[in-house]
């Protein structure tokens, strides 16, 4: 394992720690004994973190594609000081974090520093799930920090197994959790939140999953296996999670990227798995790579496995799902992020090629029609337009507005949904220099709970401007009461009522601050949308 271990030296705090463990602070906040063993973590910024600690045995030889084990006992005091590596990924979109090494599952703990708040009794938990694409993405990229202090919580993330090594399913992997490892990694770490998290000050019977882009869906498809995820959280929070998007088989994607992978590494005919299992890290990542570009959702999540045994559409629709309260929504100009990516690689959108790339995301035969329901404005560039299309409906990826109204009026139905719109023009830019107006694109509200966020480890996004500030304060006063109570609310703040499916109801965070509330669906013109892609918006189970 990655992490080193340190001297016994602490011994005597440790001895102290023991003797005193129902008292209401630690006598060394920066160490703390779990299950496994000793650790030793860094205080400062007023929170305790506890860095890299493995949740899992290392996913490599015979348990690459194959269930998680537990972490064994260490000796000695754990160095909780530093991150572990990331999963295996390669870059995507200009971010440069890349890893090799498959050693990976490893955990992250802050709490709120001794002094801080006055605290009655456990605080509550927040797991947040990073995102990614289902290919990259780690747990080390989040500053915990103000979550932790601003909610009085410990806020835990975690690594899991992404793209190959994650989410791909093959015919020669056992099928009960084929395709789904990932899921299982992620499991694993919140059964080791159940276990461990009260040595930390938090509530086992008071967590919160949440997530964002791939981490949201990650916890949509926690939901969706109940028999997998009970008792391992009691609410959760989908950010950009398109929990309703149409998934795969796990047979077809078996028969599809997952047979292209093996024959792009050699591995057809014989014990495929033996082939599979022995190939380098860096050529399965490659052929991954070559597989996902030809097809932008290669490593979505796949249903028919006891990972995930149902589509959201069907889980939710039937009530086949662990009954949670959440909040979810997500971010008014999504998919502009994406057409800023498709720019920066040279595929251009302008007043001359619009037509073809409404022909690409939605046929020829709806391009007309498309048109005269959004007509195209002269102020706004084209790639703009395009991006704003997109943003409200794509058939081809779960990262649509109205894909997540589709999401609560079936959710509604069984549980209690707050739904919320990001809509701030004015949040920091994911793209240096995108050649277009982006306004509150794909992953835009992250530095607003996340100090820093950029997706990279150095975590250089400006800090908030007090325009930015007067979004993100309230932000989190609501997400973290929906954490401690299940109810979103806030000294000050707007009540925010619970989603109607005949309202169609969310609160919108807009420009300065500005609180209020809309209809999601005609916002976003899903009518219109349900009548061109019934079987994706309107099924009936």
């Amino acid at each position: 394992m990655k992490n080193g271990i340190l001297s016994l030296g602490a011994a005597a705090a440790l001895c102290l720690l023991a003797g005193a463990a129902h008292a209401q602070e630690p006598a060394d906040p920066t160490v703390v004994v779990t299950e496994q063993g000793p650790m030793a973590g860094v205080i400062g910024n007023g929170v305790r973190e506890f860095r890299g600690i493995p949740y899992a045995l290392p996913p490599t030889g015979d348990l690459r594609w194959a269930p998680p084990q537990p972490a064994k006992a260490w000796t000695g005091t754990l160095d909780a000081t530093r991150y572990a590596s990331a999963c295996p990924q390669l870059e995507r979109y200009g971010i440069p974090e890349k890893s090799e090494n498959e050693d990976c599952l490893y955990l992250n703990v802050t709490a709120p520093a001794p002094g801080g708040k006055p605290t009655a009794g456990k605080k509550p938990v927040f797991v947040w799930i990073h995102g990614g694409g289902f290919v990259g993405g780690s747990s080390g990229l989040y500053d915990l920090s103000a979550l932790a202090k601003a909610g009085d919580m410990v806020v835990v993330t975690m690594n899991y197994r992404l793209g190959v090594f994650g989410f791909m399913p093959h015919r020669a992997f056992a099928g009960d959790y084929n395709g789904g490892y990932a899921f299982e990694d992620q499991r694993e770490a919140l059964r080791w939140v159940q276990k461990n998290i009260e040595k930390f000050g938090g509530d086992p019977g008071n967590v919160t999953l949440a997530g964002e882009s791939a981490g949201g869906a990650s916890a949509c498809m926690q939901i969706l296996a109940p028999d997998r995820s009970a008792g391992l959280f009691h609410k959760a929070i989908l950010q950009s999670a398109g929990c309703v998007h149409k998934l795969r088989s796990k047979e077809e994607a078996a028969d599809g990227v997952g047979k292209r992978v093996a024959e792009l590494v050699g591995c057809v005919g014989g014990d495929e798995l033996k082939c599979l299992r022995a190939k380098p890290v860096k050529e399965l990542l490659e052929a991954g790579s070559t597989a996902l570009a030809a097809d932008l959702m290669a490593f979505a999540p796949v249903y028919g496995s006891r990972a995930l045994p149902l589509p959201g559409d069907e889980a939710l629709a039937t009530g086949k799902f662990l009954k949670v309260p959440l909040l979810h929504g997500g971010n008014t100009d999504e998919l502009r992020l994406y057409v800023a990516y498709e720019m920066a690689g040279g595929q251009l959108t302008t007043r001359f090629t619009l037509k073809d790339r409404l022909a690409d995301t939605y046929g020829k035969d709806r391009v007309e029609t498309i048109l005269k329901e959004y007509p195209v404005p002269g102020e706004l560039a084209a790639a703009s337009y395009y991006g704003g299309v997109r943003s409200d409906f794509d058939p081809t990826v779960g990262l649509n507005n109205c894909v997540y109204v589709r999401t609560a009026q079936l959710a509604a139905k069984h549980v209690t949904v707050h739904q919320y719109e990001f809509a701030d023009p004015n949040a920091p830019d994911v793209v240096a220099n995108p050649g277009m107006q982006m306004g509150a694109v794909h992953s835009a509200e992250l530095p607003y709970q996340f100090p820093g966020f950029s997706n990279t480890m150095a975590r250089d996004t400006p800090a908030l401007t007090d325009v930015q500030r007067k979004v993100a304060v309230p932000m989190m006063a609501y997400w973290t009461s929906f954490a401690r109570t299940g109810t979103p609310s806030g000294m000050d703040l707007p009540a925010w009522p619970v989603f109607d499916p005949k309202k169609n109801n969310a609160l919108r965070f807009g420009a300065g601050g500005a609180l209020d509330f809309i209809d999601v669906n005609a916002a976003h013109k899903c009518d219109f949308w349900k009548k061109q892609y019934p079987d994706r918006l309107d099924k009936t189970y």
